[in-house]
């Protein structure tokens, strides 16, 4: 007895050869590039020395506040492009947080936290200070300062 096909066999069509997917790679922008090159500024810094080059790099009319807005609002279509600006961002976050954990507990501060989030907290400091009169930027970094323990309070 011949079987009888319940559906008849499908034409396969040749399939087109696949054209290769070129990737390119976006440029850095000045933000990616000022953001990588202070976390490799600040990683064999003291504690105390890198707040220091954080607030100055920071500080209003400073250009990598300037680069930093420039590149965040020309990201807002691209996921890539975000995700590079956040990857350069993690990287002085990470370069702060290895500072942290080098330091002895005792000599850690006022915070009492992990060092990621120690770090954390130390790069948002810094980078508020893009939004703070001139005249204000010296106190905040003493307060940055004394909330580690690298400052005498209240001074």
């Amino acid at each position: 007895m011949e079987r009888v096909r319940k559906h008849p066999a499908k034409r396969k069509r040749p399939r087109a050869p696949r054209r290769p997917t070129h990737v390119t790679t976006p440029r850095p922008t000045p933000a990616e590039k000022r953001l990588l090159g202070l976390a490799r500024e600040i990683e064999r810094l003291t504690l105390a020395a890198a707040l220091e080059k954080l607030a100055a790099a920071w500080a209003s009319g400073g250009r990598l506040f300037y680069d930093v807005a420039t590149a965040w609002t020309e990201s807002r279509g691209s996921k890539t492009s975000a995700l590079a600006l956040a990857w350069a961002r993690e990287q002085v976050r990470l370069s702060l947080q290895e500072i942290i954990e080098a330091t002895p507990r005792d000599k850690r501060g006022r915070i009492d936290a992990t060092p990621d989030t120690v770090a954390w907290v130390l790069l948002a400091g810094c980078e508020a200070l893009a939004h703070e009169p001139p005249a204000a930027v010296a106190d905040r970094v003493h307060a940055l300062l004394e909330l580690t323990g690298h400052a005498a309070p209240g001074g």
